[in-house]
């Protein structure tokens, strides 16, 4: 039977246990009770499991039965929490005739037990629980598959993301994975002196970033607004300017955007403000943050990426955008127009969005190029200063910008500058950016004119840096939509 055959069977015996919740009520039992008494989880009776045994000390357990299987006067069942499973025997001797009859005329796999019981083991041997009382904690009306029924389909495990979650252990260590990325991420962070803080999702202002925001309406101030494209770096840099010298943020944040393996629209990112530090040692500290990262989620700083193998542990190299591109391609991204990058990305068979195009989303999209053959793991630098209107200017090079971004397995999984503190030349730079907007680039930013004030009170040189979970995703060489507990789907239709 297929996995969809089997889910839509399941449905069908829905009548058949609500026949039995009505039984259930009928005689006094409640079969959504609120108070539960748990004692123990399965896997501490399983470690003291001897030593409970020979004291024949009664415990309280709880769980969700998994399996049931019926002999006479003597039934059998797997009861499973997070911490693992165990058996039970539940016999008519110890339940008496009225409960166990209950037992197995009424209760289903699928459901929650409370079970009060002792230790013994089997005539082979099997660590189980003498159940001596049970008590309905939840009555499913949908029978769990005992097996994720090897489903393939995509749309199908993602929509009934909670079956993949109980029957596919693998979903369930990389969501526990994940918990703790951020938490080593967050710990490393506030051991070298970091605040977190909370900055607004709604701006009237979508800006920190190059993207395309969500749009919505706010009813009680009866104006538009967006969901934050970045996580809140100007109001990071607003801290700054207010004397918060360390300061970083992990949420969620909006870009309306195209859905790849890689991309998202809803998603967790993390960004770092650090006063009187510039890209260099900005760079640094991204280098141990990965380290720490990799370490503490998986163990290891040796990936399989794609079709790369990336270890984090040896040298970091520096990757020059102007002679990496120069390189690849033929181009000289400080001597080119448009029209000259046209005609290669079309020879190179590159695809771009035509809307809006011009040649700072060219060189963009030439680096991109590039980008895709390159393992890591490394630092991009020598940015131009045309694609960083946030980032400060090469003191060498006016041309390029202090900006770094992390490469690894042919794609950017962090992005850093010394942020730009001259409210002067972010003024410009905004006005810049505003007529790229206007001349159709989607992706520009906006002129924010309470940022370059909050810059004109002044802000120290500071470092900035932020990587979402798609740095998760890669180091679990899984796509970035795999690795959300519960991805965005389309309303199903009935």
């Amino acid at each position: 039977m297929s996995g969809e055959s089997e889910v839509k069977a399941s449905a069908s015996e829905r009548d058949d246990r609500l026949k039995k919740l009505a039984e259930l009520k009928a005689s006094g039992i409640n079969p959504y009770p609120a108070r539960t008494e748990r004692g123990q989880l399965t896997a501490e009776i399983l470690a003291d499991f001897e030593k409970l045994e020979k004291s024949g000390q009664e415990f309280k357990i709880a769980g969700r039965l998994r399996s049931i299987r019926g002999h006479g006067n003597l039934t059998f069942a797997n009861l499973e929490d997070a911490s693992g499973n165990i058996q039970l025997a539940l016999s008519k001797k110890e339940l008496g005739d009225e409960l166990y009859k209950k037992f197995v005329k009424l209760i289903d796999s699928g459901d929650f037990l409370a079970i009060t019981g002792v230790c013994f083991a089997t005539h082979k041997g099997e660590k189980s629980v003498m159940v001596k009382e049970w008590r309905l904690l939840s009555k499913s009306l949908r029978p769990v598959p005992d097996t994720w029924f090897g489903l393939k389909d995509e749309e199908s495990r993602y929509r009934r993301r909670y079956l993949d979650i109980l029957l596919n252990p693998e979903t369930r260590e990389m969501i526990l994975k994940k918990a703790k990325f951020w938490q080593a991420t967050r710990e490393f962070l506030c051991h070298r002196g970091f605040i977190e803080v909370e900055t607004p999702v709604l701006e009237t202002m979508a800006g920190g970033a190059d993207a395309k925001p969500f749009k919505t309406h706010h009813n009680a101030l009866d104006i538009d607004v967006y969901l934050r494209i970045s996580m809140g770096e100007l109001w990071q840099k607003k801290l700054m300017v207010a004397g918060l010298e360390k300061t970083f943020e992990i949420g969620r944040q909006f870009r309306n955007e195209g859905m790849d393996a890689e991309h998202l629209q809803d998603y967790s990112q993390m960004e770092f403000y650090w006063a009187y530090a510039d890209y260099e040692m900005g760079m640094e500290l991204t280098e141990e943050l990965f380290k720490h990262i990799a370490q503490e989620t998986f163990g290891t700083l040796k990936f399989k990426i794609k079709d790369f193998e990336v270890d984090l542990g040896k040298k970091w190299v520096r990757y020059d955008y102007r002679e990496t591109v120069l390189k690849m391609t033929g181009i000289d991204i400080l001597k080119t127009d448009e029209k000259e990058i046209r005609k290669k990305l079309d020879e190179l068979e590159v695809e771009y969005d035509k809307k809006g195009f011009n040649v700072t989303r060219a060189i963009d999209n030439l680096w991109k190029y590039c980008r895709k053959q390159i393992a890591g793991p490394g630092f991009l630098v020598g940015t131009p200063i045309t694609v960083s209107p946030l980032a400060k200017r090469d003191e060498n090079n006016s041309e390029l910008a202090q900006r770094f971004q992390v490469i690894l397995a042919g794609s950017e999984l962090g992005n850093g500058y010394s942020e730009l503190n001259n409210p002067l030349d972010q003024e410009q730079r905004f006005q810049e950016q505003q007529k790229l907007r206007e001349a159709g680039d989607e992706e520009a930013q906006e002129h924010d004119y309470d940022f370059v004030e909050a810059l004109e009170y002044g802000m120290p040189p500071t470092c900035g840096f932020g990587f979402s979970e798609r740095l998760f995703s890669f180091l679990m060489n899984k796509s970035a939509r795999e690795c959300q507990i519960f991805p965005l789907m389309r309303p199903r239709k009935e």
